[in-house]
Order: structure tokens, then C-alpha cells, then sequence
């Protein structure tokens, strides 16, 4: 199995850091954090140096990039930010969705908008009683005249209501049967009349922000279904795989930081006459570190990997999402111990990292889907 990068994925991953570290400096970061402002001037980078693009076919505006140049760009951005990672991987998510099951009109009129930066896209599943359970989703579309009209709220939406925002909401259309065969997807304007944004109170990942979303009879035209009416589920299936392995790249270049974080401060603090990395306490504390986010990486690119050549790799992207997610939650739990009250100060990232690490489990699968899922790849039933 050969992983090697070519040398125009190690040109374009440090064209990417680059860019990170001019227009993301840690002050920057910390400020968007500490406000809970999105980050518009860094988008509009992103856009300009061609990062919304990589990943679309040429046919549809893009570079044609594959999965292993977009889990490039995912790990170096979540290296500065893992909520910035976030705003990033939003609208990528939701604009391949498009971009492999949307009309040719539809791809026409929204694809460009992304590319370009000018249109953000945020995705909308979750309820109040249906996340991992999405059969128990309760809002819904009903046909009128032509037309749509939505009722119902929407939870945990990343992003939903930052200036010109494209929801791509999964709906109920149809309530006689099960949500593989009777929900759609609809995008609808964040700012469209009967759609109320509430941003909630997070204890992290504030920039980007997260929504509850009410929809009071708000008309939807029937050209803003994706995938045809109750053709939502294949919508999620056909992006699902992309979007964990890309969730697994944010996960694992976030805990790089988090390791060069600890490593960093343990070879500069100084107690008992010499540096705190110097007891073996710490350095083997940092060494298991270092060891776990390696690992997690390894199963990162091997599932993406066989992803790229065109193989079936849901075991390996399964568990490369549920150890990666894991292993930053540790680490940067590790990595407050090693600086102590250094690290629990607002003024220093590791607790912005120990904050953001604590959705990983919980976002784009929780930890015991994942567990679910690899044990009935094993053939083994989960009750």
C-alpha cells in the first residue's frame, strides 16, 4: 500500500499552512473565539486561493481534486482551528452534495457562489429528538401549489445563520413511511420569510456558531429539492463517506496542534532549576501523546487512501472517525495537565482546544454509532 504524497499535495499542503499562519495568527484566533464572530476575511482567502474549488470536478467549476487533497487541506486548517475547520468544511460538504445529485440547473445557479466564496453552505439533520436516530425526524415539507411549505425546528445547525448561508434541510415529505424513502433535501435561504435563527450557547467551537432553526410556513419552490422528492436519504449516503474521512483529517491535524502545544511548553517551563520536559513524568505523557495522534493519522490517510483508488472503506474511515475524534479529546486533556493552569488561562489555546475537542465525539457520528457500526461490519448484531 503506497500512502506517499506527490509532490504537488506536499506543495499544496504547505500552501495551505502558509496561508493559515499569515491570516490566522493565534491573536486572530483567539479574538473570533473569544467574540463568536465568523472569520469572513479568512473565507474570502480560502476562496481566492482556490480551497472551495479543489475538491469539484472540472465539469462543475473545480480542480478536481480527490479525497487526499481535501483531508490535506482539512488537517492544516483544523491545525490552526478546528472551528475554523468547521466553516470550511460546511460548505464543501453541502456543495459535493450538489455537485453529485443536484439538476444541472441546480449546480448551474448554486456551485459557482461556493466556489467563489461568495455563498456559504450550512447543513441541517439534527432535532430535538432526532441525531443519531434520523428516522425520528418530526419537520417536515408539504406540497402547495407548486410549492413547499415547511413547518418544524431544526437543532445543532453549524453555521446556519452567518450572512448569505444556503441550508441544505432534511425534511419529512412523506410520513407514511420510513425516512429512507420519505425525506428530502431542500435548500432554503437562511434569510428567507418564516425562518427564524437562534444562535446557541455553545462551550465551543463559537465562531462558526451552531443554530436552532424554526421554519414557520415558509414556501419553498420545488426547484430547491436536491435528488428528487424523497430522495434525501441517498443524499446523505452519497457524501458520507468524504465527510468523516475529512472529519477524521480536521480531528487529527487539531491534535497536532495540541502536541506541539505541550511539546512546546515543556521544553520552555522551567521548575526545579530545569525544563518541566526533562522529568520523565511529562516527556512520556508527551511521547503517548505523540504516539496516539500518529496512530489516528495512519488510519486517516489509509482510509482515505483506499477511498481515492476506489475501494470500500467504510471499516477504515469508521474507524478512523471514532479513534481520531477519541485521541483529540484526550490529548488535549493531557495537554491542560502538562500546563497546568497555563493551560486552563483563556489567554493560552489549549483550553480552546480542550473545549473544541469535546464535539468531535459527539459531530458527524457519535462515537457509539461508529462502535455500532464497525461491530456489524465484524458481523457482530448490536442489539
Amino acid at each position: 500500500m503506497d500512502m506517499g504524497f506527490s509532490e504537488e499535495q506536499r506543495m499544496l499542503r504547505d500552501s495551505v499552512r502558509k496561508l493559515m499562519d499569515r491570516h490566522a495568527p493565534p491573536e486572530m484566533v483567539a479574538r473570533h473565539d473569544r467574540e463568536g464572530s465568523y472569520p469572513f476575511a479568512l473565507h474570502r482567502e480560502w476562496a481566492e486561493a482556490g480551497l472551495f474549488a479543489l475538491p469539484f470536478t472540472e465539469a462543475d467549476g473545480g480542480l478536481g481534486g480527490s479525497v487526499i487533497d481535501l483531508a490535506i487541506v482539512g488537517e492544516e486548517i483544523a491545525y490552526t482551528s478546528a472551528d475554523f475547520y468547521m466553516a470550511y468544511a460546511g460548505s464543501v460538504f453541502c456543495g459535493l452534495n450538489i455537485a453529485r445529485k443536484g439538476t444541472p440547473a441546480q449546480k448551474e445557479r448554486f456551485l459557482p457562489t461556493v466556489i467563489a466564496g461568495d455563498l456559504r453552505m450550512a447543513i441541517s439533520i439534527s432535532e430535538a429528538d432526532a441525531g443519531s436516530d434520523v428516522g425520528a425526524m418530526r419537520t417536515s415539507a408539504q406540497p402547495d401549489g407548486g410549492d413547499w411549505i415547511v413547518e418544524g425546528t431544526k437543532l445543532w445547525s453549524t453555521g446556519a445563520g452567518v450572512e448569505n448561508t444556503l441550508l441544505n434541510v432534511y425534511l419529512k415529505t412523506d410520513p407514511t413511511v420510513s425516512h429512507r424513502k420519505g425525506m428530502s433535501l431542500f435548500l432554503i435561504d437562511n434569510d428567507a420569510p418564516g425562518v427564524e435563527m437562534k444562535k446557541l450557547d455553545m462551550l465551543g467551537r463559537t465562531a462558526t456558531g451552531t443554530y436552532e432553526i424554526r421554519f414557520d410556513g415558509v414556501r419553498v419552490a420545488d426547484d430547491r429539492i436536491v435528488g428528487g422528492v424523497n430522495g434525501g436519504w441517498d443524499c446523505i449516503l452519497s457524501g458520507l463517506q468524504v465527510e468523516r474521512i475529512v472529519s477524521a483529517a480536521g480531528n487529527c491535524g487539531a491534535s497536532r496542534a495540541v502536541v506541539d502545544l505541550a511539546a512546546a511548553y515543556a521544553r520552555e517551563r522551567t521548575q526545579f532549576g530545569k525544563p518541566i520536559g526533562s522529568n520523565q513524568a511529562i516527556a512520556h505523557m508527551i511521547a503517548d501523546m505523540k504516539t496516539e495522534v500518529e496512530a489516528a493519522r495512519a488510519l486517516m490517510w489509509q482510509a482515505a487512501w483506499k477511498v481515492s483508488t476506489g475501494e470500500d472503506a467504510l471499516s477504515e474511515i469508521s474507524m478512523a472517525k471514532l479513534f481520531s475524534s477519541e485521541t483529540y479529546v484526550k490529548v488535549a486533556n493531557m495537554g491542560m495537565q502538562v500546563m497546568g493552569a497555563f493551560g486552563y488561562s483563556m489567554e493560552f489555546p489549549m483550553q480552546r482546544h480542550y473545549r473544541d475537542a469535546r464535539s468531535a465525539t459527539i459531530a458527524a457520528g457519535s462515537s457509539q454509532m461508529q462502535r455500532n457500526l464497525i461491530a456489524g461490519l465484524m458481523g457482530l448484531k448490536v442489539g
